[in-house]
């Protein structure tokens, strides 16, 4: 008899601030963090590529990929007053 497994795969939205003048920050999600901060420090990103190395500030987990795109979404729409108030507030 085969045994059934449930593998549960946690997704990250996450904020990094890159390194130029401005600390921009990008918003991403994944179902690896630690891989993807190495690669965007490897400039495996277009619009990070450039302003490396990126910290990560910020991370939440979800479920499922829906709802993590969905909180992306809502994240990037947010004015940069209101991710910096996101990230001080969850330090």
């Amino acid at each position: 008899m085969l045994e059934e497994r449930c593998i549960k795969i946690v997704f990250y939205v996450y904020i990094v601030r890159c390194n130029n003048s401005k600390g921009t920050f990008y918003t991403g999600y994944t179902n690896d963090l630690e891989r993807r901060l190495k690669e965007h420090n490897k400039g495996y990103t277009k619009f990070i590529r450039g302003k490396t190395p990126v910290t990560l500030v910020y991370f939440e987990r979800r479920r499922n990929i829906r709802t993590a795109r969905q909180r992306e979404r809502e994240i990037k729409r947010l004015s940069r007053k209101k991710k910096m108030e996101l990230i001080k507030k969850h330090k």
